[in-house]
C-alpha cells in the first residue's frame, strides 16, 4: 500500500497574518500574501493539505467553531478549494486538557489515520515551537516559519511561505 504524503499547517501566524491579538471577527481574518499559490504548488506536487490549529477561543467563549469553519472557508477559497482537511482543537489549558491541542499529537495522529499518510515524507509548517513538538515526536520533518531564533524541534527555518515551498519541493 502507497502511503499518502501531507503537509501539515498550523492555521495562526502561517496562513494567516499573527495580529497579535485573538482573532475574533471575520474582518481581521487577513490570509497572507501568496498563501492560494504556495497551497496550489505544494498540491500540484501531490501533497495532502491539512490544517492542524490550536482554536481556544471556543473554550474561552471568544468565538465559536462555526467562526473557525467560516475562517477555513476564505482559506479554501484563496486556494480553489484544495484544501483536504481541518483539523482543530477547541480546549484551553485554563478550561480543560486535551490531547488534541498541540504540542500533543492527537489531531496528527488522526489525520495519519484517516489519509494513510506516511510521517516520513510529510511536513509540518508553524510559526510557534508547540506546531514543531508533535512533528518531530511521529517523524515528521518540521519547518519553523519564523524571524526569530529557529526552535530546536525545527528541521528547517523559513521566514517566508516561499521559502517553505522551496524547502519542501527541493527535498523530493
Amino acid at each position: 500500500m502507497n502511503l499518502a504524503k501531507c503537509v501539515f499547517l498550523d492555521r495562526d501566524g502561517v496562513l494567516n497574518e499573527e495580529l497579535g491579538f485573538q482573532i475574533t471577527d471575520l474582518k481581521d481574518f487577513r490570509l497572507k500574501q501568496g498563501v492560494g499559490g504556495f497551497l496550489r504548488s505544494l498540491k500540484d506536487a501531490g501533497y495532502l493539505l491539512i490544517v492542524v490549529t490550536n482554536q481556544s477561543g471556543i473554550a474561552k467563549g471568544s468565538y465559536t467553531e462555526a467562526f473557525v469553519y467560516e475562517c477555513h472557508a476564505i482559506v479554501q477559497h484563496a486556494c480553489g478549494g484544495i484544501m483536504d482537511a481541518l483539523y482543530f482543537a477547541p480546549g484551553h489549558e485554563s478550561v480543560s486538557k486535551s490531547l488534541l491541542r498541540k504540542p500533543d499529537s492527537l489531531m496528527f495522529e488522526k489525520a495519519i489515520a484517516k489519509f494513510g499518510i506516511d510521517p516520513t515524507q510529510s511536513w509540518m509548517i508553524g510559526d510557534k515551537e508547540r506546531d514543531l513538538i508533535p512533528a518531530k515526536k511521529l517523524g515528521i520533518g518540521a519547518i519553523h516559519l519564523t524571524d526569530k531564533q529557529a526552535s530546536e524541534y525545527a528541521d528547517f527555518k523559513v521566514s517566508d511561505l516561499v521559502e517553505a515551498a522551496a524547502v519542501i519541493l527541493n527535498d523530493e
